[in-house]
C-alpha cells in the first residue's frame, strides 16, 4: 500500500509562525547573551552599543551647549544692545526726546533709548587702567534694561539720572580695585579745546551700582552713566549720538525697519541687530552645523561595527540556521532573528546615549564645576568664552532627530547582514560544518 501522492494524501504543511513571534525574539535573544565560544561576537557588539551610546550622548551634549551658547549671548546681547539703532544723518540730533516717542509708537515696538557712548581709558584706586566703554541713558531707560536692572550685585539704579555717579560691570570693578561708592576716573580724548590744541577731559564719578549679566565682556568694559552727565562729558549738549530701539520680537526686527525709520520724521540710517552681529551668528551656526555631521559619524562608525559584528555571527551560527531551516523557519523568519539581534544593539545603545546624554546636559554646570576641582585648572574661563557658566539648551526636535537617525542607521546596518543569512543553503552549511 502506497501512501502520500500517490495515495491521493497531500503531504502536510511545514508550520509557519507570525512575524516577530516568540521564537525569533527567543532565538535572537540567545544569539546577544554572551557565550565563552561566542566571546569575539560579544566584544564586538558589546564595541556597537558602547559607540551608539557615546555617539548619541556627544550630539545630545554638543547640540545642547551650542544652543545655549548662541540662547544665552542672544539674550544678554540683545537684552543689552538695541534691536535697532538709529543714528541721525545730516544733522545734529537735538530734537531725541521727540523722535524717540514717535519711534515708540509704532506697534511692536517695546521701548526707544537715547543714548551718548564714547570709549574711555577708565582709573580705579589701584593705579590699574583700562580700556572702557560709557553709555550714557536716562535712569528710567536704564531700569527697562533687565539684564542690568536684574542683577545688580552692589548699590541700587534709583534716582539713576540725579545720583551723579555711574553703574559699572562687576569685572571691570574687580580689575581696577574698586567698590561701591569709590570713584572711577575717567578719561576721555575728545576734550575741552584750548590755544594749546584739544586736552583730553578727565573726571571721577562715584560708584552708585555694581551689576553682573554674565557677559564677561560686558561686565569687564560697560560703565553705565546718566544721559545729562554724558551729554557734558562728551560735548554733546542737548543733543543724542543714537536712539536705540527694542522691539517685542526681534526676530521680526527687519519687517519694521522701515516703519521705524519713517516715524522717526527726520534723514536717519537705522541697522539691525542682525546686520550687525551677523558674522558672529552665522560663525556659531557653521560651527554647530559642522560639528553635527562629524560627531554623526561617530554613530555611523558604530552602524559598521554592528555589520561586520552580525557577517561574524552568520557565519559562526551557519549551523544554527542550516538546522532551523530544514526544521521548517522560513527565510524571513531568518532574516528577521538577526535583524532583531542586530537593531536590539542599536536601540539599547540609542535609548542609553540619550539618557546619558539628557543627564550630562541637565547637570552639566555642576559637572564643570566637579572636573575643575578635581583638575585644578578652570574650565570653561569666562575670559575667552564671554560667558560666566556653562549653557546648555536641550532642544526636543532636534533630540528626537539624533534619536530617530541613530535608530535608522542601526536598521540599515542589520539588513544586509539578515539579508545574506537568510540566504544560506543549509545543505552547504551542514555540508561543511
Amino acid at each position: 500500500m502506497t501512501v502520500g501522492p500517490a495515495a491521493g494524501i497531500a503531504p502536510e504543511p511545514l508550520m509557519k509562525t507570525k512575524p516577530f513571534s516568540r521564537f525569533e525574539w527567543m532565538i535572537a535573544g540567545r544569539y546577544l547573551r554572551s557565550r565563552r565560544r561566542d566571546a569575539g561576537v560579544s566584544v564586538i557588539a558589546g564595541f556597537s552599543f558602547v559607540g551608539i551610546m557615546l555617539g548619541v550622548a556627544a550630539l545630545i551634549i554638543v547640540m545642547s551647549v551650542m544652543n545655549g551658547f548662541r540662547g544665552e549671548l542672544l539674550t544678554r546681547i540683545l537684552g543689552v544692545n538695541g534691536h535697532v539703532i538709529m543714528q541721525p544723518m545730516d544733522q545734529p540730533l537735538t530734537d531725541y526726546d521727540e523722535v524717540a516717542k514717535r519711534i515708540a509708537a509704532v506697534p511692536g515696538v517695546a521701548f526707544t533709548m537715547p543714548l551718548v557712548q564714547g570709549q574711555v581709558l577708565a582709573t580705579g584706586t589701584n593705579n590699574a587702567s583700562t580700556g572702557a566703554l560709557v553709555k550714557g541713558v536716562r535712569g528710567a531707560d536704564l531700569l527697562r534694561l533687565k539684564p542690568i536692572a536684574s542683577n545688580i550685585k552692589l548699590g541700587t539704579i534709583e534716582n539713576f539720572d540725579t545720583s551723579q555717579g555711574v553703574a559699572i560691570g562687576s569685572r571691570l570693578a574687580d580689575s581696577l580695585g574698586l567698590r561701591l561708592g569709590d570713584s572711577i576716573t575717567l578719561v576721555s580724548p575728545e576734550g575741552d579745546v584750548t590755544p594749546l590744541g584739544v586736552t583730553p577731559r578727565v573726571k571721577a564719578y562715584p560708584i552708585v551700582a555694581i551689576f553682573e549679566i554674565g557677559l564677561s565682556e560686558y561686565d569687564a568694559a560697560y560703565v553705565y552713566m546718566p544721559l545729562s552727565e554724558a551729554q557734558l562729558f562728551f560735548n554733546s549738549e542737548n543733543q543724542a549720538q543714537s536712539i536705540e530701539i527694542f522691539v517685542n520680537d526681534p526676530d521680526k526686527v527687519s519687517a519694521m525697519q522701515a516703519q521705524i525709520e519713517q516715524a522717526a520724521g527726520r534723514p536717519n540710517y537705522t541697522i539691525t541687530w542682525q546686520r550687525q552681529n551677523e558674522s558672529f551668528f552665522s560663525a556659531l551656526e557653521v560651527e554647530r552645523n559642522v560639528m553635527f555631521i562629524i560627531l554623526t559619524l561617530i554613530v555611523l562608525v558604530a552602524a559598521l561595527n554592528i555589520i561586520s559584528g552580525l557577517f561574524m555571527l552568520v557565519k559562526d551560527k551557519g549551523r544554527d540556521i542550516a538546522i532551523m531551516r530544514t526544521m521548517g523557519a522560513t527565510r524571513g523568519s531568518i532574516m528577521r532573528v538577526f535583524l532583531i539581534t542586530g537593531a536590539s544593539i542599536g536601540i539599547s545603545g540609542t535609548l542609553a546615549g540619550f539618557v546619558l546624554g539628557t543627564v550630562f546636559c541637565l547637570n552639566i554646570e555642576n559637572l564643570r564645576q566637579f572636573f575643575s576641582w578635581v583638575s585644578g585648572t578652570t574650565l570653561f574661563n569666562p575670559e575667552f568664552y564671554f560667558l560666566s557658566r556653562l549653557p546648555a539648551e536641550i532642544d526636543a526636535r532636534e533630540v528626537a532627530t539624533v534619536v530617530l537617525m541613530a535608530v535608522g542607521l542601526s536598521f540599515l546596518a542589520t539588513i544586509f547582514p539578515s539579508w545574506q543569512a537568510s540566504k544560506l543553503d543549509p545543505v552547504e552549511a551542514l555540508r561543511y560544518e
